[in-house]
């Protein structure tokens, strides 16, 4: 756990360096006025904003917006308009006196007009910074956030994303305390100090409305473009075995569950709607041999299990074989009843499934991925655990052994599952601002609105992608009406994946588009150009 922490710390240090950081320099350096007559108060204000806010949001934004329906990127307007508003107060002597009645009324701890803003405002500033944060992540603050989307917050992931916050406020803290003492030795600053301030107040207002329009994507886009090695490598320190194991520990998964003896299978938690079935319990199933698996509808990897479950039901069923999905949502459209039931349909899954929309089961489980498997004994004990894909013919020597043990005949069956085989070398990426991470592999050009958990490409729009696989998946919905792509491989319209007509895609429902299958596996360059502006990205799986 100390190599973790020690490491996030680092991460949290050279992010400052990381290209999708630079958009919000500005905001920073901006802090260096209107706190050089109050010492470091200011840059504390602003870094212990930052700490508190990054942290808070980074565990806790996922929750915020579960309990009180107030949406990721409503918070994120308030930021902004808070940033606006700090520029105004630079540029317009008189915003300032308003600015500093409303700290008098919303801030009476604090004692004096000069710690308003002082060290006050810098703490507002900084609590906003902390929101608008996006950082490039590498796999140490992913998995975090991975922890924190499912509602899951332990005290090792509040350690580390409290040291990444650390890290990343010390070279904060040094560049608005190193801006304070060039305004102080240099004469020419110094007198002209009201111009500065004004220059300031515009730029902290024009990058307030650059981060609303999402002109801050556009220009890490322009960065990476012009400068491709700009960043590179910068979180690859954190890719290395020992920090994975340490990783999977933090996830409370670092060893099968079955190597740890027989552990009773959590109760499935009531109060999501059921499919195919009336309600069931594990306590009424006993007697049977039940799995449970874990999945949501647009993952590519849950997908390529339904087969294998489809078949085992089958061959199953009637020998005492229960299966549950346990429906746990990665993004918001797929808490929907309706998108699940479709989704059902189209997979033609049979057997029963549950939505956990809340993650209460996958919590009472300790689940971390999707796909995943627990087969439980006639007693309720848990026996056999697989996570992700594979291990087929392994799981149905268990489902069979285990169904022995119930008394059931005639269950040696033969196995013969086939195996699908992945050429894919591209990791899976995330288009929304929360779970982005930094990649040179992807640009993008035109006007694009980047929201919380997806990208929203304008009309002329054009996104391009350097990829190393044979398959490639696309979580998309559209905005209310059907929405076209054209698709380009290597600046030629590709007609191959399933949901591809003739280089077209249409995106007529919430779920994952297979976008190419290409004959052989090889590296390639994937073109996506936006008709309209009804498109809604959520994330890129490839095969």
């Amino acid at each position: 756990m100390i190599l973790l922490i020690t490491f996030a710390f680092l991460a949290g240090v050279v992010t400052i360096l990381s290209p999708c950081i630079l958009p919000i320099l500005p905001i920073i350096l901006s802090s260096t006025i209107g706190g050089q007559n109050t010492g470091k108060s200011r840059p504390m204000g602003v870094v212990i904003g930052f700490i508190l806010s990054f942290t808070f949001f980074t565990l806790f934004l996922s929750t915020i917006v579960r309990l009180s329906g107030i949406s990721a990127d409503v918070l994120r307007f308030v930021s902004v308009f808070i940033i606006a508003g700090f520029g105004l107060s630079l540029l317009i002597p008189k915003f300032q006196v308003l600015l500093e009645r409303l700290f008098s009324k919303l801030a009476g701890f604090i004692p004096s007009s000069q710690n308003r803003t002082g060290f006050g405002g810098g703490l507002l500033i900084g609590f906003s910074v902390g929101l608008l944060w996006t950082p490039c992540v590498g796999p140490i603050l992913a998995s975090v956030i991975s922890l924190a989307i499912t509602g899951t917050v332990t005290f090792d992931a509040f350690l580390i994303t409290l040291a990444y916050s650390l890290g990343t406020a010390i070279p904060m803290f040094l560049i608005i305390l190193g801006g304070q003492n060039t305004l102080r030795r240099v004469p020419w600053l110094l007198a002209n100090t009201a111009n500065i301030q004004k220059l300031f107040g515009i730029l902290m207002i024009i990058t307030a409305i650059g981060i609303y329009n999402n002109v801050d994507r556009q220009f890490q886009t322009f960065i990476l473009e012009k400068f491709p090695q700009y960043g590179l490598g910068l979180t690859k320190f954190e890719d290395n075995k020992t920090i994975k194991n340490q990783l999977k520990k933090m996830s409370g998964n670092e060893i099968d569950i079955s190597d740890i003896g027989k552990p009773k299978a959590p109760e499935i938690i009531p109060g999501g709607v059921w499919f195919n079935s009336k309600p069931l319990t594990l306590e009424q199933l006993k007697g049977k041999v039940v799995i449970i698996d874990f999945w949501t509808y647009t993952c590519i990897n849950c997908q390529r299990t339904f087969p294998y479950l489809r078949q085992w039901w089958e061959k199953y069923k009637d020998k005492g074989l229960v299966i549950i999905g346990v429906h746990s949502p990665e993004f918001e459209f797929e808490k929907s009843e309706r998108n699940v039931a479709q989704a059902i349909k189209d997979f033609k899954l049979p057997y029963p499934i549950v939505q956990d929309n809340n993650f209460d089961t996958w919590r009472a489980y300790n689940n971390r991925y999707w796909p995943a498997k627990y087969i439980i004994d006639k007693e309720g004990y848990i026996r056999y655990t697989h996570f992700g894909e594979g291990a087929y013919d392994e799981s149905e020597k268990v489902i069979q052994e285990l169904l022995k043990e119930t008394g059931a005949k005639d269950v040696t069956l033969n196995i013969n599952n086939p195996n699908y085989q992945t050429y894919a070398k591209t990791a899976e990426i995330y288009l929304g601002s929360t779970r982005s991470e930094i990649n040179n592999n992807i640009s993008f050009d035109g006007e694009w609105k980047v929201m919380s958990e997806y990208a929203n490409p304008q009309k002329g729009a054009k996104l391009n992608l350097t990829f190393e696989a044979k398959e490639v998946f696309l979580v998309m919905k559209n905005s209310g009406k059907p929405s076209r792509i054209k698709v380009y491989i290597d600046n030629k319209m590709q007609y191959f994946g399933e949901d591809n007509k003739n280089g077209i895609v249409t995106i007529d429902s919430d779920r994952l588009y297979k976008l190419i299958n290409l004959p052989s596996p090889g590296r390639y360059l994937l073109r996506l150009e936006f008709e309209d502006g009804g498109a809604q990205l959520f994330a890129f799986t490839f095969g």
